[in-house]
């Protein structure tokens, strides 16, 4: 018989877990100006951590804002944020963002989802980060971890990352929102992991319906 998830004590116990965090995660929490935040999701969309990080920190010695990049040499950009996935495109990416925040946007990074999305090679998941973590503004975002995490809870039954984030902002209490992606990624990454659960090491087991 599946149990009500009890998210509050949930949220309690993953803070109080103290579990590693991830290299992009402690990133988030050291950058919460919305221009990098969004530079630096952008770097790490299909790229590990490990990787994500070096290359951030190397991008960021060559500028901070959008007035920066926009006049950056791509090729130049590329050989700073290498090896990350598809660095060539990414480092293209970031420059021609630049320039349309430089001309269209006053050097402003937006703070609506719906302006956000417009910007090419931009998701919800990034939009979503970067108003949670660079504006400090009510948003789920949801990665594998997030989507993984909430069905295997038994707290939502969706089928991929933006069903779930709908369904979480309608049932997720939102002074939850803004934490849930750093709680259920690091406990992903540590203890929840897509193949072989660490379910007798988990904080949470008891209030978890383990829909494996």
């Amino acid at each position: 018989m599946s149990k009500d998830v009890n998210m509050e004590k949930i949220v309690a116990l993953l803070k109080a877990a103290e579990q590693p965090r991830s290299d992009f995660v402690k990133l988030m929490d050291g950058f919460k100006d919305p221009f990098i935040v969004l530079i630096a999701c952008i770097l790490s969309l299909r790229t590990n951590d490990k990787t994500t990080y070096p290359a951030t920190l190397r991008m960021l010695k060559l500028g901070k804002t959008p007035e920066d990049f926009a006049k950056l040499d791509p090729k130049v950009l590329e050989k700073a944020i290498y090896p990350v996935g598809f660095y060539a495109n990414k480092a293209k990416q970031i420059v021609e963002l630049s320039k349309e925040l430089v001309e269209k946007y006053n050097s402003k990074v937006p703070d609506e989802i719906e302006e956000l999305v417009k910007f090419n090679g931009v998701g919800r998941k990034t939009a979503n980060l970067v108003l949670s973590e660079g504006f400090h503004k009510p948003a789920i975002c949801v990665d594998v971890h997030v989507h993984r995490i909430s069905n295997r809870l038994g707290y939502v039954k969706t089928k991929n990352p933006e069903e779930t984030e709908f369904a979480l902002r309608k049932k997720l209490p939102q002074k939850y929102w803004i934490d849930i992606n750093s709680l259920l990624v690091t406990h992903g990454q540590n203890i929840c992991k897509p193949i072989n659960p660490k379910c007798e090491q988990c904080p949470i087991k008891d209030y978890c319906n383990r829909i494996l």
